[in-house]
């Protein structure tokens, strides 16, 4: 387990402020997050509820998704008595997969599914006059772990900046149920799939890239994903003529 850089109560007392200052910056009222069940939606739910109390909205959206899964959301909209709505996505994916006549075990076709979370999100914070507050943490974004213009799509990441070593610690400081905080990480991309197993590296190991910790062959490998996904990381750019 990586030792964190600070503790879970300074960690949750720095967000918090970031989110309140973000907001009042955005001339906003509140936050929208699409909740998972997994561990980085949940954390971010929660500092949204304290923060902004009932002016913010956990947005279920499942696309074929595992039942355990909205069993774990529900679980913690629950516990801390979450605003949220449900959304279900999967006739619209249907639609749009059938209508792009692509090979339905591709990428490409399952990155549709946080493409659409995150049209939905907006749908929802325009219409509340919040902000789409995204779930991905500093690993995921050091091997560009996350879908350009889906879950990347938001206009803050209150995450961003934790190791998942931290995200964990912050998730039972916070009393997240330990069923969430304890299964493995998934995007839920499809039946199995967990994040460590498509990126072929443990969150441990990014975890160490990021605090300067080398691992022979992981570091190289972890640099050199991280130099070939920058461009998920800045906007696109724009080709200066003058």
């Amino acid at each position: 387990m990586i030792k964190s850089r600070k503790s879970p109560e300074e960690i949750v007392f720095l967000i918090e402020n970031w989110i309140r200052q973000k907001t009042l910056e955005s001339s906003s009222c509140g936050g929208v997050v699409g909740l998972s069940g997994g561990i980085d939606s949940a954390v971010v739910a929660v500092l949204l509820r304290r923060v902004f109390g009932e002016n913010m909205l956990a947005i279920k959206m499942p696309c074929h998704s595992i039942e355990e899964d909205n069993l774990h959301a529900d679980l913690l909209i629950e516990k801390f008595d979450l605003p949220w709505a449900l959304v279900d996505l999967s006739e619209t994916y249907d639609s749009l997969v059938k209508a792009v006549k692509l090979r339905t075990d591709s990428l490409a076709v399952a990155n549709i599914k946080p493409r659409l979370r995150m049209t939905t999100l907006y749908a929802f914070a325009q219409s509340h006059g919040y902000l789409v507050c995204g779930t991905g943490n500093k690993a995921e974004l050091t091997v560009g772990y996350f879908t350009k213009h889906g879950d990347s799509g938001v206009d803050l990441l209150p995450l961003g900046d934790l190791t998942k070593s931290e995200v964990r610690d912050v998730a039972e400081y916070l009393d997240i149920p330990s069923v969430i905080v304890e299964k493995a990480p998934s995007a839920g991309l499809w039946e199995g799939q967990t994040d460590e197993i498509e990126m072929g590296l443990s969150y441990d190991q990014i975890d160490n890239f990021i605090i300067g910790q080398t691992d022979g062959d992981k570091t190289n490998e972890i640099q050199t994903r991280f130099n070939s996904t920058k461009h998920k990381r800045e906007i696109p750019p724009i080709c200066e003529l003058f």
